[in-house]
């Protein structure tokens, strides 16, 4: 019979340890479990209220997911860039390269809709004008920055390798998740919106204690602090 010295135990146990952290997903940028963005997939009722597009036709609302997906994944190349790893500029660029004709054609569509539903002309060019300031300005984000970097460097990635002419779909599919990540969460298990793990400390304050003992005033308020239940 085969034995197995202590230290071949041991080397044995480190290499099914380090198996199983391999099959692990890779660890987020910035949480250590990523808060839950996703969104189900846009329909084109929904797209027409959430993108600010009343009364649009289908080739409209499709001109807006597109669109829109390029406002949200501009202003994560314009904010993200101090996570490098998260490749938002260069995913940007190469999305506009890739899908440049389809933008092209979102952008002309869009003015034809506010030209036809805001008025002929400057009226029109003013609404659009508008219109793009607006969505710019709705997936701007400074306390919830990390979140909405990490969902919009991902639906980036989608965006690069989908077929020319659906990159209106990665953004009915996208968009919502996008959009969600703008308001401040917290990575699931701790669910801190700073996104840092932070240990409560129960007060030192020596009214609080007796005979080395926390008493049950001091206590209470240490639970309140940290969410624990009694």
């Amino acid at each position: 019979m085969m034995t197995h010295s202590p230290m071949r135990r041991a080397l044995a146990g480190l290499a099914l340890a380090a198996g199983s952290l391999l099959a692990q997903p890779a660890a987020a940028q910035f949480f250590w479990t990523p808060p839950d963005f996703s969104a189900p997939p846009l329909t084109d009722a929904a797209a027409a209220t959430a993108l600010g597009l009343p009364d649009a036709t289908p080739t409209e609302i499709r001109a807006g997911l597109a669109w829109n997906l390029r406002a949200a994944l501009n202003v994560a190349a314009l904010q993200c860039d101090f996570e490098r790893t998260l490749l938002t500029t260069s995913n940007y660029n190469a999305m506009i390269a890739h899908h440049d004709a389809e933008l092209d054609a979102a952008q002309a569509t869009l003015l034809a809709y506010f030209q036809r539903t805001a008025g002929k002309g400057k009226v029109g060019q003013s609404a659009s004008d508008m219109y793009n300031t607006r969505i710019y300005s709705s997936y701007s984000t400074v306390q919830a920055q990390k979140g909405f970097c990490q969902a919009a460097a991902e639906v980036g990635r989608e965006a690069i390798f989908a077929d020319r002419g659906s990159l209106h779909e990665v953004g009915r599919k996208g968009l919502g998740s996008i959009k969600k990540a703008t308001i401040v969460a917290g990575e699931q298990f701790y669910g801190t919106p700073g996104y840092d793990y932070v240990v409560a400390m129960p007060s030192f304050d020596p009214k609080c204690w007796k005979k080395g003992v926390l008493l049950p005033a001091c206590h209470q308020a240490w639970n309140d602090k940290t969410g624990a239940k009694p």
